[in-house]
């Protein structure tokens, strides 16, 4: 089976499931999905797109205007992919929805009047990636390192935060990746915040930059840290333990095992070097991949993982963190995000060794 006819059957189980006719798709990340790749935004930040997708037991639809089609069918190529167009001139309020859909048991990936509401089980479809995504997405991980890379060493000490997020979304940029979510904190930021958006403090000594990357509407997530003069003998040591917990992480991320059982081996791994409660700050991450978390890990969370799914744990412990996108191989986990010639961190568990990031001494 194709990417595409691979969708469209997981669709159709996920109708008879729940004894419904049609599904209405209206996120980006799902647009995305369900059409291997295709971008509906204009408004980067917005959650719904331009176009929705409505898929039967024998036929799939995309709904839009007359403003977005000439773009959707001639560069996205979605009229090649099989998509019916129904479209709309800009100003008038005619929804042809209201005539695909009546009479119809509806499903929706959000609240959606009528509609069953299956936005959960569509974030556990498009987490299931199929081997053309593995592809893109190692691809992608690739670029995003390259772009922080070449960021977080042009860093100087002077540099404000929004200077620091600028360069990131230039290298992002560059390499065809939009960054959509950029965090920036410098000095004792690191330390307030779990989420700093970039403001004008000037970077002193220390910085850490977050980025998650999209492309073909696929995500990949990383942290890296930098300082600059003597690493201070007091983050050294929780940058040492914050990777023995992301290893911790990783190693545990394997098929079979349910995401409650990998948090409960990561909450282990806090308490074995000494940070018990540190977890509490701060989610730990979970399944990636149209969104930069498809669904975040719980210790009751009963999904099993699966071989080709990725992941980003993002451990963290007050002034340090350690966060890479990871994907399920068949004997061990590919990091995809992995920078070459970044200093490391080596943890050894059960024999295997995980090199996770330490923090760059400038």
């Amino acid at each position: 089976m194709t990417e595409f006819s691979q969708k469209q059957e997981r669709i159709r189980q996920l109708l008879e499931q729940n004894r419904l006719d049609a599904l209405l798709l209206q996120r980006v990340s799902s647009f995305a999905w369900a059409t291997c790749g295709a971008a509906d935004y204009v408004n980067t930040a917005s959650t719904f797109g331009t176009a929705s997708l409505l898929i039967t037991k024998k036929q799939h639809y995309l709904i839009t205007n007359n403003i977005e089609a000439p773009r959707l069918e001639n560069e996205e190529k979605l009229k090649y992919q099989g998509w019916e167009f129904h479209v709309t001139p800009w100003h008038t309020e005619n929804n042809p929805l209201d005539t695909l859909t009546k009479g119809l048991k509806l499903g929706a990936d959000s609240m959606y009047p009528g509609a069953k509401d299956l936005s959960n089980e569509i974030a556990r479809l498009r987490a299931m990636l199929t081997p053309e995504e593995g592809v893109r997405l190692r691809v992608l991980g690739r670029l995003c390192a390259e772009a922080m890379d070449h960021a977080i060493r042009a860093v100087r000490p002077g540099w404000t935060e929004h200077q620091i997020a600028a360069h990131i979304s230039l290298e992002n940029r560059s390499r065809g990746v939009h960054p959509i979510v950029n965090l920036v904190a410098t000095d004792e930021r690191i330390s307030a915040f779990r989420h700093p958006l970039p403001t004008y403090k000037s970077l002193e000594r220390y910085a850490m930059l977050v980025v998650c990357g999209r492309r073909w509407g696929l995500v990949c997530s990383l942290t890296r840290l930098v300082h600059f003069g003597k690493l201070p003998d007091e983050l050294r040591r929780k940058a040492e333990a914050v990777a023995r917990v992301d290893a911790a992480y990783i190693h545990a991320t394997r098929p079979g095992r349910t995401i409650g059982q990998v948090l409960q081996q990561g909450l282990n791994a806090y308490a074995s070097v000494g940070f018990g409660d540190e977890w509490k700050l701060h989610h730990q991450g979970g399944a990636v991949a149209y969104e930069p978390r498809e669904f975040l890990a719980r210790i009751t969370s009963p999904e099993i993982i699966m071989m080709g799914q990725a992941f980003a744990w993002n451990p963290s412990i007050t002034g340090v963190k350690s966060e890479d996108t990871i994907q399920v191989g068949e004997d061990q986990n590919e990091v995809v995000t992995s920078i070459a010639g970044w200093p490391v961190i080596e943890v050894e568990i059960e024999g295997r060794t995980y090199t996770r990031p330490a923090i760059l001494e400038q």
